[in-house]
């Protein structure tokens, strides 16, 4: 997912940057030096999977104004497609799911073809803590949130999990 930036340089207007090619609508404009292009910063993906849309759209508009960018999708069928479409950064998953897909089928779909952190978010702590020592996961993969929780404990936790973007 960090495969491209857009970016405003002055004088340039916007170009996009990828790491191995450069798009640039103005030929006069400048191009930045491989330092240059290494001090820019690239927004970490969070998809927020809850079902209740008044929890969602707090976590997503929280987390956007700390710079991440964030897709929310509202049951586990639609967290499955776009999982399998984009993987993001990191994932806040609510075990609690309405419809046929809940939050367990999710991860453990997820966990067939990568390893990104999960964060889940629900109630039921014992079951969460059971699967942690049992899947062999670390809290740096997979951890949880009991609910309720305030948007800054959201905040650390999912700035604990993230990697560090790359500075190539």
């Amino acid at each position: 997912m960090h495969d491209k930036i857009a970016v405003s340089l002055s004088g340039c207007g916007n170009m996009s940057f990828s790491h191995s090619t450069l798009d640039n609508d103005q030929p006069d404009c400048h191009i930045p030096t491989q330092s240059e292009y290494a001090g820019l910063q690239i927004a970490q993906h969070v998809l927020v999977v809850e079902d209740d849309s008044t929890l969602a759209a707090l976590e997503a508009t929280f987390l956007r104004v700390h710079g991440y960018i964030v897709i929310t999708v509202h049951s586990g069928e639609l967290a499955l497609s776009t999982l399998r479409r984009s993987p993001p950064d990191l994932v806040v998953l609510d075990l609690e799911l309405a419809g046929s897909i809940q939050g367990w089928d999710v991860l453990q779909d997820l966990r067939t073809f990568t390893t990104i952190p999960v964060l889940i978010t629900t109630s039921a702590r014992t079951a969460v803590r059971q699967h942690i020592r049992t899947s062999g996961e670390t809290r740096l993969t997979l951890d949880h949130l009991l609910k309720p929780y305030p948007m800054q404990t959201l905040l650390k936790r999912v700035k604990r999990m993230l990697p560090i973007p790359p500075s190539h």
